[in-house]
């Protein structure tokens, strides 16, 4: 894969802002959310495996 080469008189660094408390508080629920989904997937699958005969 080739590296992206910007074009003449075009700058493609953006500077993003950074976020606000209630935004950073907003992510950190939906990350925790996602991380719990995955844990009781993962947990799912073990019990499946250990429950079915082999």
């Amino acid at each position: 894969m080739k590296p992206i080469r910007e074009p003449k008189d075009v700058d493609l660094i953006i500077q993003s802002k950074p976020w606000s408390e209630e935004e950073l508080r907003d992510f950190r629920k939906i990350m925790n959310r996602q991380r719990l989904k995955k844990k009781e997937g993962n947990l799912n699958k073990l019990i499946q495996k250990k429950t079915t005969p082999a």
